[in-house]
This record gives C-alpha cells, sequence and structure tokens, in this order.
C-alpha cells in the first residue's frame, strides 16, 4: 500500500487515468477521510471502480453506482470431480432455461420465491413513478442474471470439490433507481451552485428529502440483489443436482461488492461506500472472482482499518469493452475456454469478457495479502453467461 494525497493505493497494476480519476473524488466536499483504492481499480463514472468511500451526513449515488448490491455467492456442495459426469455443456441449456440471462431478461412470470420476497420486503418508493411498469419488471427479474460481467459458473477447487458461483445484481430496479436519483443529485447540485471538478460526483445530503427517499430505494434494491442471488443459486443448484444425479449444499457465502452501509471508522459514524469492493473485516468470507478463464477466491476478512475493512471484488478491467472487442479474436478466447463448458456457439458476443481483457486475479491477491486470507482457489469448467 502507498498513498497519494488523500488517496491510498493498494493496486500494482494503476493506469494514470485511473490514477487521475480518484483525486477529484478524493476531495470531494462530503468526502470524511481518504479514499481506498483497492488492486482491482480501474476507470469508472464519477468514482474509480474499486474504491472505499467515507462520507459524512451525505452520499453520491453515482458512486453507488448502477448496478446497486451487485455482488457475489458461492455455494461448496458435498459432490466432488468423481461424481461428475463427462459431458457437462448441458449444463449451459439447463441454466438457460431456469436462469434467464442477458440484457432486460426476466423469466415468463414472477416467480413463487419473488412474490414472496416483494410480500415481506415491497419498495420503499413506486417504482413505477421512476419508469413506467418497472414493479411487474422488478418482480419478474428477480431470479434472473442480466449481461456483462455476470456470470453463472461450476467451479472445482484445490480439492476437487464442486462449488456453485453466480455474479449478479439488482437487474433493471437498481439501474433505473440509480439513475434516477443520480439524476436528481446533479439538479440539486445545480440549483445550489455547488460546483465539482465531476459532475457524477453529484451528492444527496442525508437529511434531505431527497437524501431520504434515495438510501430508503438504495437499501431495498441491496436487498433485492442479495435475494436474487440466493433465488438463482437454488437454481442453479437445482440442475447441477439433477446432472450429476444428486448432491447436498455444504456452505453458502453471499456477499456484495456494490453497495453502502453505516459504519463506524475512527470513533464516527460515516457511510462507506464500496464501489467494487468486498468488506473484509476480521472473520467475513467473501468471494473475488477473476475472469471466466482463470480463478476464483474464496477469501477470509483480516479487517484492515486502513482499507476501511475491505478488499478488492475482482481482477479489474485493463481493456475497456469496445477495446477488448477491436483487440481480441474469438480463436485466442476458444483457446482460453478449452476444456470447460461455455457459450461456445456465440464467442464473438463474448470478446468484451475475453480473460486478457482483465488484470491478472493472481497479482490482485498479492496486492492485497494484508487484507484478506485465502481459504480456497477456484478453477471454472462451467461458465453461463449472459449474451
Amino acid at each position: 500500500m502507498y498513498q497519494e494525497g488523500n488517496v491510498k493505493i493498494w493496486a500494482s497494476i494503476l493506469d494514470d487515468g485511473t490514477r487521475q480519476q480518484a483525486h477529484p473524488l478524493a476531495t470531494c466536499p462530503v468526502i470524511h477521510g481518504y479514499v481506498a483504492l483497492m488492486a482491482d481499480a480501474h476507470l469508472g463514472i464519477g468514482a474509480t471502480v474499486g474504491s472505499v468511500i467515507p462520507t459524512k451526513d451525505a452520499i453520491v449515488p453515482a458512486a453507488v453506482g448502477v448496478d446497486i448490491g451487485c455482488g457475489m455467492i458461492a455455494v461448496v456442495t458435498d459432490r466432488v470431480k468423481g461424481d461428475l459426469p463427462d459431458d457437462l455443456q448441458p449444463l449451459i441449456g439447463k441454466f438457460g432455461r431456469s436462469v434467464p440471462a442477458g440484457v432486460g431478461q426476466a423469466h415468463a412470470k414472477v416467480l413463487a420465491a419473488a412474490r414472496t420476497f416483494f410480500d415481506a420486503d415491497p419498495p420503499p418508493v413506486d417504482l413505477d413513478t421512476i419508469r413506467p411498469g418497472l414493479t411487474e419488471r422488478a418482480r419478474r427479474q428477480l431470479g434472473s442474471l442480466g449481461s456483462g460481467n455476470h456470470f453463472l459458473e461450476v467451479c472445482l477447487n484445490e480439492k476437487d470439490q464442486v462449488w456453485v458461483v453466480i455474479h449478479s445484481g439488482s437487474r433493471g430496479a437498481g439501474n433505473l433507481i440509480a439513475m434516477h436519483h443520480i439524476a436528481i443529485a446533479k439538479v440539486l447540485m445545480e440549483a445550489q451552485e455547488i460546483k465539482l471538478e465531476d459532475k457524477d460526483l453529484a451528492y444527496l445530503m442525508e437529511a434531505s428529502p431527497e437524501g431520504q427517499e434515495y438510501l430508503e430505494a438504495m437499501l431495498w434494491a441491496q436487498r433485492y440483489a442479495l435475494a436474487n442471488r440466493e433465488i438463482m443459486m437454488d437454481a442453479a443448484l437445482s440442475d447441477v443436482f439433477g446432472h450429476i444425479g444428486s448432491g447436498e449444499e455444504v456452505q453458502r457465502i453471499n456477499c456484495h461488492h456494490n453497495f453502502a452501509t453505516k459504519e463506524v471508522h475512527g470513533g464516527e459514524e460515516v457511510w462507506i461506500t464500496r464501489k467494487g469492493a468486498i468488506r473484509a473485516e476480521r472473520g467475513d468470507l467473501g468471494i473475488i472472482p477473476g475472469s471466466m478463464g482463470a480463478a476464483t477466491y474464496i477469501v477470509e476478512g483480516k479487517g484492515n482499518p486502513e482499507s476501511y475493512n475491505s478488499s478488492a471484488h475482482g481482477a479489474g478491467r485493463k481493456f475497456s469493452r469496445g477495446q477488448a472487442k477491436r483487440t481480441f479474436t474469438t480463436d485466442s478466447l476458444n483457446r482460453w475456454m478449452q476444456g470447460k463448458a461455455w457459450n461456445s456457439k456465440k464467442p464473438k458476443a463474448l470478446l468484451d469478457e475475453h480473460p486478457e481483457a482483465y488484470k491478472d486475479i493472481d497479482q490482485v491477491m498479492k496486492d492485497q495479502e494484508d487484507l484478506v486470507s485465502v481459504l480456497h482457489k477456484l478453477h471454472q469448467i462451467v461458465n453461463y453467461k449472459g449474451l
């Protein structure tokens, strides 16, 4: 770790653009302390992805991001490599039927688990005032994967135990809640004649009506994202055990990596926004994935106060999606994915997720040895993504 101005940095791989973006964030008027850049830090909108941001009596909606509550869930099962059939490619089709994936995709009808969630925890705001039809869309998208770097994987650890791992968030509901309140924050900054170096750092005061509405909606979207991963995991385990013939869940981990929560640091209560970072308090279990061709780490937090008890959330991009599509080929992607079951019929659609578009996950883990301890290293044998 080293420090530049009001930014503490754990990344040994850090481009100049990301470094420059972090400093306006660290000098935003509502920052309370310093900003911590994790080992996977890369350019984001307003706030750097891979940053931990303390704010006092205020929140920056763009720092929380548009995929509120995005995160990971992992389950270790009682099955081992020897229990698996030789052909795992049929799982891609099974996942495609039980876990809808892709931009805007949803279940044809609301799942029973989704009805249970909405009955117990209805949205604190009328979602249809944000976008007509959003309530029904949110209900049908609960239990769906999304697109981009979201995935569902079957993995093996160092003991050949079978794991199921999912990366997803709050889908369209979280996205539109975020965009709605980012726009409100920008209007308020202009009305109050508050000049920011980056307009995407517009903030909402916690005590204001706008701030209260955003915080309630954001915290609900985080609970929605948590439930979304739980529902998908239940469906995926049913598919996996059905394909194997039997199996049981042993342990489950579910953690956010795009979220905000109130915590006490330095003796003061502040909002901690982890934009592409997991909470790594002492004893916390976390999941840190690499790319679709690399390892995923199961970790335990060390509770390092210098990082606000946080760690990296993944490998972090080296190439933007556009750059990746222009740079990499389907032949090289096929070589990376050789021996795995995946969406192999549409490699061109996945070039922006090419493993070489991401940082070396092993280097990221080396950079943060003071933040987490490694419990398991997983390698995927099945990778299902939304196209």
